[in-house]
């Protein structure tokens, strides 16, 4: 871990990541790709110190209230006490000036500040997005080894459905020879159906791959699943996108699950819902002052 002062800290679409780097280790983590030019180990969590007085002072200077999102690089619940110390500064900042999140983590951490997503919720609004990849808590453990398991993540989607929070599920990736079977699929929306999620995002039964990328996950493959790194090698090659042979079928079951329960599954739709701030909701609650 190290720390960093940073220039800026929301991106053009209002995008956060008060740090950069994981000690998650997931084995298929996109964003130990070469192309995001890391200059530090992946593990060497690099936390962002001056991420919070950026963000105040930024909200401050806005004309129009928005959604702020985060987590969509690097989770904010990494557990390092300056990094969770970080992301509850921030999240108190967003609510007191009245703007929405959209929030992504694989940890129960974030149970921690569901206080304050409560209150945000309360004033404009709140979405929490979690990914869920395998039901098999042991597979979890392998391919997902220091973050919240399947089940632990299960309680965050049901907590915030008990809280009135809107919750979206990144069902990805689905990895080839690994999790890419109807018991596993079945099994993650029945969680989803039980915990009243709002939409799924999934782009497909399948993965993707670049260079730096690749390179953790086949060494994974070898550690874990012997034989199996020469198959991805024989069938995919280089590919980036990397799909399921039981894509299709899966597919159709996913869309024919989440018709018949009312889960919204339009990627572009569910983009567009994080992205609306509920203008309505805010000025109700001005109104009430």
């Amino acid at each position: 871990m190290h720390f960093k002062k940073v220039k800026g800290i929301l991106s053009s679409n209002n995008g956060m990541n008060i740090s950069r780097g994981c000690i998650h280790g997931c084995i298929y983590c996109d964003a130990r790709s070469k192309c995001y030019n890391m200059n530090h180990d992946f593990e060497d969590v690099e936390i962002k110190i001056n991420a919070p007085a950026l963000l105040e002072q930024k909200l401050k200077s806005k004309h129009k209230k928005c959604m702020i999102s985060t987590g969509a690089m690097s989770d904010p619940y990494i557990p390092i006490t300056e990094n969770l110390r970080n992301i509850r500064t921030c999240l108190e900042i967003i609510e007191k000036h009245g703007f929405g999140l959209v929030i992504q983590t694989k940890s129960d951490l974030i149970l921690k500040d569901l206080d304050l997503l409560i209150k945000i919720n309360n004033n404009a609004k709140c979405i929490v997005e979690t990914t869920l990849t395998t039901f098999d808590e042991k597979l979890c453990k392998i391919i997902e080894p220091n973050v919240s398991t399947t089940n632990e993540r299960f309680n965050i989607l049901k907590t915030m459905r008990d809280k009135g929070i809107q919750t979206i599920v990144w069902l990805s990736p689905v990895l080839p020879f690994i999790n890419d079977t109807k018991e596993n699929l079945l099994g993650i929306l029945n969680y989803c159906i039980e915990a009243k999620v709002y939409g799924i995002i999934c782009f497909g039964m399948g993965l993707t791959l670049r260079n730096g990328d690749r390179e953790y996950y086949y060494e994974n493959l070898d550690r874990h699943f012997p034989g199996l790194k020469e198959m991805y090698q024989i069938k995919y090659k280089n590919d980036y996108i990397i799909t399921s042979d039981n894509n299709e079928y899966l597919m159709k079951l996913f869309n024919k699950i989440c018709d018949e329960n009312n889960i919204v599954h339009d990627v572009d739709g569910l983009f567009n819902y994080m992205r609306v701030f509920d203008e309505k909701r805010n000025n109700a609650q001005l109104e009430l002052f």
